[in-house]
């Protein structure tokens, strides 16, 4: 009887949560979109050296979508249209081309919920434990840091003796800083299943007994999720800032050349390119600076999407950096690796150069740091012109397949060019923050 009367109430209970969930959802969706997020529409332009500069003249960095190659894709808020419109530029509307900008609510309650193949911060979390599980003498799940709304951020560092910090070379490959770019959390979350799953042979085998390689598909595990369950075109994290708008671009908030202009960011809250009220704000950032200052990194990948563009630095500035030569003939290297899978060749060059300027980015504070090969990896916009932000879920295996050569490449060039005396010691951690510090001053 008192079994009974538990079932009961539990069921009860359940059904006000489920129809309260229901309520509240319906509420939210049946307000005008402008209600809780700004109306927004996507354009493309050609991409010519004279709309190129007209748009490097704008206060504000606009929010860059993707590019193919010959059109440049922004989203844009009324505001901007009108700024464009004034500036002379001459633009496409191609809105109908993209998913809506939120989620219908139906999607909400499929077994995927909403995205599909690709992997919500609860899915990856699983199948990262589950990896370390099954194959526990080379693969550790380690926890970096938690992000603003308290999710982990988590790692997984793939050795031989996966338990010990060896003296050996390491390698990070980080995904997902920008919310939308689902892609971009796939190809290293693949990219650390396959060295696992294919420790037998031998290249593999190789590779994982003589380095420390470190994987990180989520950076920014809080703005995925309001992507995959609110808006779609979300890009930073979830900070509440002091205007009352949301989220810092978290691929501004590193620490080498921070605002040092706002062309490559903004100081602006509301901007999509907002970079925060100081270098490492944020916890997200910090969980990857802090893992950064514990290891021999030789090499960093950072991916993103998309734009089929492999970068280097520097972004802040066009001038080259001291170490060109070596950047350009490893990207030009990982591109004819890329091309040789599907066919689809990835340009290279510059940041600064290749589109516009950043500064508070990844590889220039990794590069600026430790003076180590760092890349940014834009992936492929394969639908575009079959109507498609969001690759399809046929291509994420297609794009990593043609990633996976370029990134075990890296890391064999990083051990075979590996001195373990290098000029900054990771274990000296205060070293390099007053680095950081004098390079800020700059």
């Amino acid at each position: 009887m008192k079994d009974r009367a538990e079932r009961k109430a539990k069921f009860y209970l359940a059904l006000i949560f489920s129809s309260l969930f229901l309520l509240v959802a319906s509420f939210l969706w049946s307000l005008p979109s402008d209600s809780i997020w700004a109306r927004v529409e996507i354009i493309s332009l050609e991409k010519t050296p004279a709309n190129l500069a007209i748009l490097a003249s704008f206060s504000e960095p606009p929010d860059f979508l993707l590019e193919t190659s010959d059109r440049i894709y922004l989203v844009a808020r009324p505001q901007e249209l009108t700024s464009f419109q004034s500036a002379g530029l001459f633009y496409r509307l191609e809105t109908s081309l993209f998913p809506p900008a939120r989620p219908r609510l139906s999607e909400l309650f499929l077994a995927s919920g909403g995205n599909g193949a690709y992997h919500s911060y609860q899915e990856l979390t699983h199948e990262m434990k589950s990896l370390a599980e099954k194959f526990p003498f080379i693969c550790r799940l380690e926890e970096i840091g938690r992000s603003l709304e308290g999710r982990s951020i988590l790692a997984l560092k793939i050795s031989d003796r996966v338990e010990l910090d060896e003296a050996e070379p390491a390698f990070l490959f980080l995904g997902c800083h920008h919310a939308r770019e689902w892609i971009s959390v796939e190809v290293p979350f693949y990219l650390g299943r396959y060295l696992v799953e294919n420790y037998n042979q031998p290249l593999i085998h190789q590779l994982v007994n003589e380095a420390q390689i470190w994987i990180v598909p989520l950076v920014n595990p809080d703005g995925l999720e309001y992507s995959i369950k609110f808006y779609r075109y979300w890009r930073k994290n979830r900070r509440l800032n002091s205007d009352g708008s949301f989220g810092v671009d978290l691929n501004r908030n590193y620490g080498f050349k921070w605002g040092v202009d706002n062309r490559g960011s903004s100081p602006n809250p509301s901007s999509e390119t907002y970079r925060g009220p100081a270098p490492f704000s944020e916890p997200e950032t910090r969980a990857v600076r802090d893992l950064f200052l514990k290891y021999p990194f030789q090499a960093l990948i950072s991916y993103h999407s998309y734009s089929q563009i492999i970068l280097f630095p520097w972004g802040y500035t066009t001038a080259p950096p001291d170490k060109y030569q070596l950047l350009f003939t490893l990207a030009g290297k990982m591109s004819e690796l890329m091309l040789s899978v599907n066919g689809r060749r990835y340009a290279y060059g510059q940041a600064s150069t290749m589109l516009y300027l950043t500064n508070g980015d990844t590889t220039d504070w990794a590069y600026g740091l430790a003076g180590i090969p760092a890349f940014t990896i834009e992936l492929p916009p394969v639908d575009i012109l079959q109507g498609g932000f969001f690759n399809a879920e046929s291509d994420i295996q297609t794009v990593f397949e043609e990633n996976l050569k370029a990134a075990l490449d890296l890391i064999q060039w990083g051990i075979s060019n590996y001195h373990s005396s290098a000029p900054l010691t990771r274990n000296n951690k205060e070293s390099i923050i007053s680095l950081i510090s004098r390079n800020k001053k700059r």
